[in-house]
């Protein structure tokens, strides 16, 4: 066997269709295209989401529900994990900024601080918002809580 003597297999290969080159062809007049209409012309594109005229999904599909542009999204930490931050880090104040360099938050987050797990370690929290039952947590261990604007 040489390279110059291979071929496809048999019925692998199927021969282009010659379009558009007279009526002899057998494919010439309107070149497979059917009689007239915007398919048939140089050109042509198809909007998106277009069905034929049939009415498309998108407009078939019911509208429902609202999107509020104004929501604000908090940022959950646990007293359970800023007890593990102070105690891994030594530190008795906590900000946003200690929970940035931290990894815990990310730079545009709204942080809000909530009461799961226990606190022993007396800390100086400083975040955007607390849970009633994480404030008071803090404040009976000796510490102190500021909300920021």
């Amino acid at each position: 066997m040489k390279l110059e003597s291979l071929k496809p297999a048999k019925g692998a290969t199927a021969k282009k269709k010659i379009i558009g080159r007279g009526q002899g062809s057998g494919r010439g007049g309107t070149a497979t295209k059917g009689h007239n209409g915007a398919q048939s012309r140089a050109g042509y594109s198809r909007k998106i989401g277009f069905e034929g005229g049939q009415m498309p999904l998108q407009r078939r599909v019911p509208k429902f529900g609202f999107k509020n542009n104004n929501k604000i999204t908090f940022k959950a930490i646990n007293l359970d994990v800023l007890e593990t931050l102070a105690l891994a880090k030594k530190i008795t104040d906590i900000s946003t900024v200690i929970l940035i360099e931290n990894g815990l938050i990310g730079k545009r987050d709204v942080v809000k601080i909530l009461s799961r797990g226990a606190l022993t370690t007396k800390i100086n929290v400083s975040a955007h918002k607390f849970s009633k039952s994480a404030q008071e947590a803090i404040e009976k261990i000796g510490g102190t809580v500021t909300a920021q604007a």
